[in-house]
């Protein structure tokens, strides 16, 4: 393979959520039982979450209420329906920053995209972002179009794959990817389990890579993906009446733990996982990447930037894996060195890549694009 990753954009919208703040909001809902009381510190404490970002203006518990909440606190629960409204309202500007981010970064004009491939799964429309992309960048009329939907977290990694199979087959395309998720239209004040641990780590972002023949960047290697069905049950993404419903049991990361190892074996080529030293692993959630770690003997230092996004933006579903790369590029990465990017879906999908870097350099840490929110009130 000579398809590369060019460079990487990333877009989050201006509200931020501080973890306690937003734990307090929850903590604070009417109907939580005796069990939630004692779940949602719990796992919004050992999140690993410091802050994540929002679409939504009323989560900020300093602000005022809204189509999720109201001005007295309590949390609304809009239809989906409602919450898709919002989607459709809020997801393109998201792509869009992200996108445009990506093509500065590359040094592209916009006349040399030749194909879009978009990738979501909080939320459907169509028109969808993708002609928001193309109008307001600038690409030809002509690009062609590709979306993956509802894959989950794991889904940037199809969407890559795609975006090589093009460049390979011919030397002058040019690829654009733009994962964008809105993970919060879809929060809920709750006592199930699995949906406290979504309230406590997912937040909304957006991440594009220009994918090209050659150049510096990250050079795709191989890629390899696998199923582990026993997982079926434990990870799950459902569309319900008021919002799409998450299935995260506690038995996660231990399957992650057990099926990890083989998963990866092929991108290893015989030697150790220890001996890739950066490893751009989703942040599903600190136990997932604790047990990531774990069964690949990894060192700290392997996954620094997979910890520093959890903590800073949460997970934001496909476009995660997207500012782990871009973290680890800006940290730097030495000339050949190999990276394994791999990411976690239902399934339980385990995806994997194998790139080099090449000729990339260091460069100072660089925030996000922020989004404004220019909010309806949709109710």
């Amino acid at each position: 393979m000579s398809a590369t990753i060019r460079a990487i954009g990333t877009a989050v919208p201006e509200t931020t959520l501080d973890q306690p703040r937003v734990r307090d909001l929850f903590s604070a809902q009417p109907d939580l039982g005796r069990l939630g009381k004692r779940l949602v510190p719990a796992a919004f404490d050992g999140s690993a979450v410091d802050q994540r970002h929002t679409v939504l203006e009323e989560l900020d518990s300093s602000r005022g209420g809204g189509a999720f909440r109201d001005d007295d606190g309590t949390l609304r629960s809009p239809s989906t329906g409602s919450r898709n409204d919002r989607y459709r309202e809020l997801a393109p500007p998201l792509f869009v920053a992200a996108a445009r981010d990506a093509v500065e970064r590359a040094g592209l004009e916009p006349s040399a995209v030749t194909h879009l491939v978009t990738v979501s799964c909080t939320g459907f429309t169509q028109p969808g972002p993708d002609i928001d992309v193309v109008e307001q960048l600038g690409l030809p009329g002509g690009v062609f179009r590709h979306h993956i939907g509802f894959m989950g977290c794991c889904a940037a990694f199809p969407a890559l794959r795609i975006a090589a199979a093009f460049v390979d087959q011919d030397p002058d395309a040019v690829v654009l990817v733009v994962c964008g998720e809105l993970c919060t239209l879809h929060v809920r004040a709750s006592n199930d389990p699995d949906q406290i641990v979504a309230n406590s780590v997912f937040g909304d972002g957006a991440a594009a890579a220009v994918v090209a023949r050659d150049g510096a960047g990250l050079r795709f290697d191989d890629f390899t993906t696998a199923v582990v069905p026993e997982g079926a049950s434990e990870m799950a993404w459902n569309i319900g009446d008021e919002g799409f419903e998450m299935v995260l049991s506690t038995a996660v990361p231990k399957l992650v733990g057990l099926h990890v190892p083989s998963a990866v074996q092929p991108l290893l080529a015989g030697g150790a996982a220890s001996d890739v030293p950066v490893w751009a692993v989703h942040p599903g959630g600190r136990a997932i990447l604790d047990r990531t770690q774990e069964s690949l003997g990894l060192p700290d230092s392997a996954m620094e930037s997979s910890r520093r996004v959890l903590r800073e933006h949460g997970n934001m579903s496909s476009a995660t894996v997207l500012f782990v790369l871009r973290d680890a590029v800006d940290a730097g990465l030495e000339d050949g060195s190999p990276v394994v990017a791999l990411a976690f879906g239902p399934g339980l999908t385990v995806e994997s890549a194998r790139l080099t870097a090449v000729r990339t350099e260091a460069s100072p840490a660089v925030e996000p694009a922020r989004v404004p929110v220019a909010t309806t009130g949709v109710a």
